[in-house]
């Protein structure tokens, strides 16, 4: 019966590595190309539209314009040429977040192209994720390091905002580095981080772990599945805006 319902369902032709095949409309482009034939074995990722490894590229006839999206999300459309980019080779600085100081002028150091931004709006146009890119750079080249880990902290670092940057930046690598810097030296601390930290180091659960690392397979599926999931419980100080970033 499902396979009768597939051969009823419309087919559209699209091209991977330039070669013509007929897939269902109503796939995205990851299950089209698994329908082609195609085994993804690197670059599939998480499926769900989160780990960002799934950047893809692709055009249309008669069009200059490159569009793109995530294979995982992006439904096919009739003779689209496929590019999939499981890793976009950017630049990316190295450094030591003990020894660097939330400012500018280690944004610039790490990354001085951020200074090239040309405010054209097209990495904001590239996100799949709905990220106001433009803006974070914007805030970036302003010193603004928590402004920059706000409208920066859904990126799934696909790359697609760098791939299509005129610029050359890397966008995705200097928000990066900005959320790091705004956990390490501005984001308010967590008291109860710190607490359990203090048990962990004191051995409060080092015999709860080892009785876990003792038990066979099936028991710890069974612990698992039976788990209790406690409801979120935040320090009286937190402000929902704290816990964002925790």
């Amino acid at each position: 019966m499902e396979a009768q319902e597939v051969k009823k369902e419309e087919l559209v032709p699209i091209f991977i590595m330039g070669k013509r095949y007929e897939v269902p409309s109503s796939i995205t482009i990851q299950k089209a190309m698994e329908y082609a034939g195609y085994q993804l074995i690197r670059g599939c990722g998480c499926r769900g539209g989160i780990c960002g490894a799934c950047g893809t590229v692709y055009r249309f006839p008669g069009s200059y314009k490159i569009e793109v999206g995530l294979a995982c999300q992006t439904l096919v459309q009739p003779n689209m040429y496929l590019t999939q980019i499981p890793f976009f080779p950017a630049t990316k600085s190295i450094y030591d977040i003990e020894k660097i100081k939330p400012n500018i002028e280690t944004l610039v150091k790490s990354y001085p192209e951020l200074l090239r931004c040309l405010q054209c709006n097209t990495c904001t146009k590239s996100c799949p994720m709905d990220i106001e890119v433009m803006d974070y750079i914007a805030a970036a080249m302003r010193g603004d390091i928590t402004r920059l880990a706000e409208l920066s902290f859904d990126c799934v670092m696909c790359g697609l905002c760098t791939s299509r940057c005129p610029a050359e930046i890397c966008q995705y690598n200097i928000a990066i580095l900005g959320r790091r810097l705004y956990g390490k030296y501005i984001a308010p601390k967590a008291e109860h981080l710190a607490r359990m930290v203090k048990e962990v180091e004191k051995g409060k659960y080092e015999q709860m772990l080892r009785g876990l690392m003792d038990t066979d397979e099936e028991t710890l599926k069974q612990l698992y599945n039976e788990r209790e999931i406690e409801p979120e419980q935040a320090d009286e100080d937190w402000t929902p805006k704290d816990k964002t970033y925790l």
